[in-house]
């Protein structure tokens, strides 16, 4: 196949884009522009404002809201008055989502709580991994969102707006600060979809190449990324240089930037193609590693599947890695439904930063877990007869941990009142929860912005504080 060399006047009259996309009939050329633009780094400022403490960032995030009552947060006292109305000094201080009742009753936790490792953390029996690495990790017990419902609490998380068009936080640190890996994204999504969905990875107003790239859990990790048969890598090669000549033609006559970011996607997206396929199989772990993460089917999509995909991308050069799962919105039967969910993570988790700390990337990597808020001391009746209690959401206090990336380990930030409900001190609001993951990736959270309908945006709008106490050095 010849080089082109087509003048500018020729691609209209000549060969339409469009038509030659449909006459190539290469897989590249199929897949979507939103998953091609996303395997970009492409343009951006690319460069810290301070010393980072962390190179990447595993975000596994918890959809739902788990119970921090029932886990991390022990209220002997709720357990002491189990069944006694909730103050009304306090339900004039929080906000429900579903309970209407005007005095809803306080409702203990069924689990036994104990002391951890050298720290003394306390921690749930049904948290027995993590309980094992509380010496590795901070547990922040204060965390506070604006919104009880969980799509805007998601989108708030995500975003640091509670309403769609934001660009998310992994699509922030892909525009700061690009990608480690020539053959990777920089941002890249796992697990189950979150209640508002692709918002919560989407590159909003920033230019697609900032989006996140989903992997798919069973079939082709990304559709369409592997050659159709009998198309060689070498005439994918030359495909791609015909359509990129096309593309620069445009380019010179545009200065689209969206144009220059596909030419960079297409170069990104052929490389993917030699290197994904190996690093997205677990063929080359060992069993002993696959037993640390209580993996007994490798090819069986699991939470512990997904956070073990997470290691080999952050360990491949991937910059941020979000892994979304969830149900664990127990409005009912939190009896059954919150030990099943805990099954379904509690080993996964803890192996991931166990195999993190082994392989020398936990100091480099800030792994954060955790939902979009959390649950009420009081009890939740179901709606329908004959169903089982649960809790209802909490926005004014709730807990996450944090490991590796510069984090103090070893101990726990904030303490909530006598009923769970309420911090005794300020917390950390969502946007400074923010603010602090760019902090620990050496980015400015007021400077890292972009302009756009003639104002500059940020990731904290205007809000936001970096919560130093999290590091183990200022």
């Amino acid at each position: 196949m010849a080089p082109l060399n087509i003048p500018g006047s020729a691609i209209t009259s000549v060969l339409s884009r469009r038509a030659f996309f449909g006459a190539g009939g290469v897989s590249l050329a199929s897949m979507s522009l939103s998953q091609l633009a996303a395997a970009s780094s492409g343009p951006g400022p690319h460069a810290s404002h301070l010393a980072p403490r962390a190179r990447s960032v595993i975000f596994l995030f918890q959809i739902g809201g788990p119970s921090q009552l029932d886990l991390f947060d022990p209220k002997p006292e709720v357990n002491k008055r189990h069944g006694e109305e909730l103050p009304e000094s306090l339900l004039k201080q929080v906000s429900f989502a579903q309970i209407q009742e005007k005095r809803p009753r306080l409702m203990g936790s069924p689990y036994r709580f104990r002391r951890h490792g050298h720290s003394g953390a306390w921690v749930s029996e049904l948290m027995p991994h993590t309980a094992g690495i509380v010496d590795r990790i901070t547990i922040a017990r204060t965390l506070r969102t604006d919104d009880t419902n969980h799509m805007f609490a998601e989108l708030l998380m995500n975003t640091g707006w509670r309403r769609f068009g934001r660009p998310s936080l992994g699509s922030w640190v892909a525009y700061g600060l690009g990608s480690q890996s020539q053959e990777m994204p920089a941002f890249l999504v796992l697990g189950t979809k979150p209640r508002s969905k692709s918002a919560n990875y989407g590159n909003g107003f920033l230019p697609s190449q900032f989006q996140g790239t989903v992997l798919r859990d069973a079939g082709e990790p990304i559709l369409n990324l592997s050659n159709p048969p009998g198309v060689t890598s070498r005439r994918q090669r030359l495909s791609i240089d015909a359509i990129n000549r096309l593309n620069r033609v445009r380019l010179d006559a545009s200065g689209d930037d969206e144009i220059r970011a596909r030419i960079a996607s297409y170069e990104m997206a052929f490389r993917m193609q030699s290197r994904a396929p190996g690093l997205l199989s677990l063929g080359s772990e060992t069993t002993e590693t696959l037993k640390l993460y209580g993996i007994d089917d490798p090819s069986r999509p699991s939470f512990a599947r997904n956070c073990l995909m997470a290691r080999r991308l952050v360990e491949q050069g991937v910059r941020f890695v979000q892994v979304f799962h969830g149900d664990w919105d127990h409005h009912t039967d939190i009896g059954k439904r919150l030990p099943g969910e805990c099954r379904a993570t509690d080993q996964g988790s803890a192996a991931l930063v166990l195999d993190l700390a082994r392989r020398g990337l936990l100091d480099d990597t800030l792994v954060i877990w955790g939902g979009e808020l959390g649950r009420t001391p009081v009890a939740q009746k179901p709606m329908a007869a004959g169903g089982r209690v649960g809790r209802d959401h909490q926005i004014e206090a709730f807990t996450m941990w944090f490991a590796g990336g510069g984090v103090r380990a070893g101990q726990v930030i904030g303490e909530t009142n006598d009923l769970g409900c309420l911090p005794t001190q300020a917390g950390w609001h969502v946007h400074d929860l923010q603010a602090t993951i760019l902090h620990a990736l050496g980015l400015d959270h007021e400077r890292l912005t972009y302009r756009y309908e003639g104002r500059e945006f940020r990731l904290t709008d205007i809000h936001g504080e970096v919560k130093s106490e999290l590091f183990a050095r200022p």
